[in-house]
């Protein structure tokens, strides 16, 4: 974490913990099970119909597998993070993406989440808010001890910095 003087849009350096993909594969996962699995019932236990809750199972598993299949890696790839002392930098989604530049200066609250399959793989999310209702840049699928570390370093550096969110 350095200084920086010059605030402008770039790739930030770190990238989020390699068990990201672990988590965003489970949570893929688990978004994507019900239908078919649903089908799925309805076909074993439903003997006038299973033709159809055959295709349905069927038609229903491959966006899911796809989904599950991609998404994971091609987030990976994409998000970043980086603290520096004078901005948090971010770059997030993975179809749609979004690159986030917060100075410190505007920097009004610094928040860790953690859910329950974030916690499973050891991982937590930072939020780093500012006055303006788009202005939070989020960091998900960090290790935990990380973004604690995070979360104090930033703590300390709004303090100290001067600015017009305080």
């Amino acid at each position: 974490m350095e200084r920086d003087d010059n605030l402008r849009l770039r790739p930030p350096r770190h990238r989020v913990d390699r068990r990201a993909i672990g988590w965003w594969t489970l949570q893929s996962t688990l978004f994507a099970l019900p239908l078919p699995l649903i089908f799925g019932i309805l076909w074993a236990t439903i003997p006038p119909t299973r033709e159809f809750f055959m295709w349905a199972t069927l038609i229903s598993c491959l966006p899911g597998l796809l989904y599950t299949a991609v998404m994971p890696a091609w987030r990976y790839r994409v998000h970043r993070w980086e603290a520096t002392d004078d901005a948090v930098y971010a770059a997030s989604g993975w179809l749609w993406q979004q690159w986030r530049v917060v100075p410190l200066s505007r920097v009004q609250t610094v928040d860790t989440l953690r859910g329950p399959i974030q916690q499973l793989f050891g991982l937590s999310g930072v939020t780093v808010a500012t006055a303006s209702s788009s202005g939070a840049v989020k960091i998900k699928g960090i290790d935990h001890k990380v973004a604690e570390d995070l979360v104090e370093y930033l703590a300390a550096r709004v303090q100290a910095v001067p600015g017009d969110a305080t």
